[in-house]
């Protein structure tokens, strides 16, 4: 019997795993781990554990009508994946293994355990990319080294991309009668793992609701998205972050749907869709440079001398910021949005990003770990690479001594204060000349319930510079 076990692939289509194990007319089952305790140290959202559990109940269903039975293991730590999967195989009678790659270490390290505990019993593995349109170590300099620069690693994909193409896998075909599945909430050892196992009604699972919001965004927003992607007010992002953290649909079904609505393949900023294809580039050259560089798996910074800044770790001032406290309108609406939906606009993680670690000092990890702890899309490779972006640690190309200023970035995205007012109700009736500097307003009327500015952020802007350019002396 050949087993595929998934993880952050949880589809039928494009599933490279699932694919070849289906070739030939050998037995096919398939395997999903929950490991609860190392998703809480992994710091996991529990919207996104949530999610992530809805999407294997309907992909365990759709398995079943397939022939093909989806095993369920309740594995606490990756530590106890190896043992537990070889059990399963003795088991089932399982001569293969199928798997998509990971990229993060832990998961690296747990399936190199894996792979030596089954090569024990005659288990051979089989791993595919199926996280990447192009597969880390694909794309490379002319040395033959992987790129640490986005634009020149942009570039370079797309080069690739010309070259070799890319292959979308269809769903397999049935392999026998339809079996039952026994939906997860009606599992008393899941539910008493994990909770409530609801999903949030806000964000539905499937692969058919993921390729509707695909199509939707295609068809309605992505020629516009290059002047439209930065006003939260504006439904003009694909919001497709959780389906692609997930794995419910594929960064090639992404590629591949663009090209079949413009008729090309976009390549450079004058093209309509080229800015959307970018940020699926980005999404690419983050999860290559975790490879390259395993230690930002594990809280290292990106450049290896901002490690000696002096960052703050003030209780109260991250609790303001983390519950929208701030006295910064766009700061404080984007955070409340965070914690109410478990989801955040990017121009809005760029703001708040830089307002944690460049006015308040405070440390890029803890904003890191925050955003982990709430986001339905929470993925290391993104997340860790924004906020190292923000930070001024990471990879990006930019001086030190860019800070955002909260206040103009609000004027600039939320003109009228839309979002704003969404969000910070105590601003709901504010008048649009007011919203983003609502202070001297507030006072004239009498009113406290909106804090003041926590700080100053010309002065606070000064201080993050000085903490940089100590690093040059």
């Amino acid at each position: 019997m050949k087993l595929v076990w998934l993880r952050n692939d949880l589809r039928l289509a494009d599933n490279p795993a699932l694919r070849h194990a289906c070739a030939g007319d050998e037995p096919v089952a398939a395997l999903f781990i929950i490991s609860p305790t190392q998703w809480r140290q992994h710091k996991m959202a529990p919207i996104r554990q949530r999610f992530m559990l809805a999407q294997v109940d309907v992909l365990g269903r759709e398995l079943a009508a397939l022939g093909i039975p989806l095993h369920l293991l309740r594995v606490e730590t990756f530590a106890e994946v190896p043992a537990a999967l070889a059990n399963l195989c003795r088991e089932q009678g399982v001569t293969q293994l199928y798997a998509n790659q990971a990229i993060e270490i832990d998961e690296q390290r747990r399936d190199h355990a894996v792979s030596a505990a089954l090569a024990e019993q005659a288990v051979s593995c089989h791993w595919f990319n199926g996280c990447c349109v192009l597969p880390p170590g694909r794309v490379l300099t002319g040395s033959g080294e992987m790129f640490k620069v986005f634009t020149p690693f942009s570039r370079a994909w797309l080069k690739a991309l010309d070259e070799e193409g890319f292959v979308i896998h269809r769903a397999p075909a049935p392999r026998g009668e339809s079996l039952p599945w026994q939906p997860l909430a009606e599992r008393a050892w899941v539910d008493e793992a994990l909770g409530e196992l609801t999903a949030d009604p806000r964000w539905p699972v499937g692969e058919a609701e993921a390729l509707r919001r695909l199509n939707i965004f295609l068809e309605q927003a992505v020629l516009d998205y290059g002047e439209t992607r930065d006003f939260p007010a504006i439904a003009g992002t694909s919001v497709l972050s959780p389906y692609l953290a997930a794995g419910i649909i594929s960064p090639r079904q992404c590629v591949a749907a663009l090209q079949q609505r413009l008729g090309y393949r976009p390549q450079s900023k004058a093209q309509p869709g080229f800015v959307w294809l970018n940020e699926l580039i980005w999404r690419e050259f983050y999860r290559h440079l975790l490879v390259l560089i395993p230690t930002l798996s594990m809280n290292r910074p990106f450049k290896s001398e901002t490690a000696a800044l002096p960052w703050s770790w003030d209780p109260d001032a991250f609790a303001a910021w983390c519950e929208g406290r701030t006295g910064y309108p766009i700061v404080d609406a984007a955070m409340r949005c965070l914690n109410a939906t478990g989801w955040m606009h990017n121009r809005l993680r760029m703001i708040v990003a830089s307002f944690l670690t460049k006015d308040l000092h405070i440390h890029w990890r803890l904003g890191e770990d925050y955003f982990m702890n709430r986001l339905i899309d929470g993925d290391l490779a993104a997340n860790n690479g924004g906020w190292q972006w923000a930070a001024g640690t990471g990879a990006d190309a930019a001086p030190y001594f860019r800070v955002f200023n909260p206040t103009t970035q609000g004027q600039r995205f939320d003109p009228q204060g839309e979002f704003i007012r969404t969000w910070v109700t105590e601003l709901a009736d504010i008048p649009a000349a007011y919203v983003h500097q609502p202070h001297d307003w507030l006072r004239l009327k009498g009113r406290q319930d909106y804090p003041a500015p926590m700080v100053d952020h010309a002065v606070a802007r000064v201080r993050a510079i000085e903490m940089f350019r100590s690093l040059e002396k």
